[in-house]
């Protein structure tokens, strides 16, 4: 059974190394390519002022994180959901970053996260499938048909459920096991569906388009 979990992370800056720290972790379960209702989802009190420009991204404050659980607080039951099983982040170097300074400073180690864990950065292979193009999350929404139109913010656990389907459909026919279906399973992903269902219509050109098409190249 091929169990994988999708991460995302939102911050107060962009920069872990002036400082800057992790105010909401979101993730969401993929199990034999079927997104479940399984998700990791926790606001953090990060003890540091938010920056302006990122409370633009994701429109989190401090106000609301002032009755949050640090980090160590939720450290547990982090390390307990994600298990042993390899992660799907957007360009993780970033997410990562994060993560690991989060453990450092609340006296954890980070081999946890890190050791003997793959880590499939879906930055890293849509360049790989569409060099020179844009590879945003938004970019690969539009690319592949999945509905972000609520995305107004970016948020941890819409934009790991976003990928989640992204992923998915960017995947599809590599890892497809036979026989399993690749339904969606219900849960509290609110209106974003798993685009793996859909079928696909092959639309065929006419007798007028061929002989244009063939009047072209000629």
């Amino acid at each position: 059974m091929e169990r994988l979990v999708v991460l995302d992370t939102e911050t107060t800056g962009l920069n872990v190394e002036s400082g800057h720290k992790i105010i909401e972790i979101g993730c969401v379960e993929i199990l034999n390519r079927n997104i479940t209702s399984n998700i990791f989802h926790e606001y953090i009190n990060p003890l540091r002022e938010i920056d302006e420009e990122a409370i633009e991204v994701h429109g989190i404050t401090n106000d609301k994180l002032k009755d949050k659980p640090i980090f160590a607080d939720i450290y547990k039951k982090f390390i307990e959901y994600l298990s042993n099983s390899p992660l799907i982040i957007h360009n993780a170097s970033f997410d990562l970053g994060f993560l690991k300074s989060e453990f450092e400073l609340s006296n954890n180690n980070s081999h946890l996260l890190e050791k003997d864990r793959e880590v499939l950065d879906t930055l890293k292979i849509a360049r790989e499938k569409f060099p020179g193009k844009r590879n945003s999350l938004d970019a690969l929404c539009s690319r592949y048909e999945v509905d972000n139109t609520d995305r107004n913010y970016h948020g941890a656990l819409l934009d790991a459920k976003l990928l989640a389907n992204v992923y998915l459909k960017m995947t599809r026919g590599q890892t497809k096991i036979e026989g399993l279906s690749e339904s969606f399973v219900e849960g509290n992903n609110e209106n974003i569906v798993n685009v793996e269902n859909r079928k696909e219509r092959i639309i065929y050109a006419n007798k007028e388009e061929i002989d244009l098409h063939n009047n072209y190249f000629k």
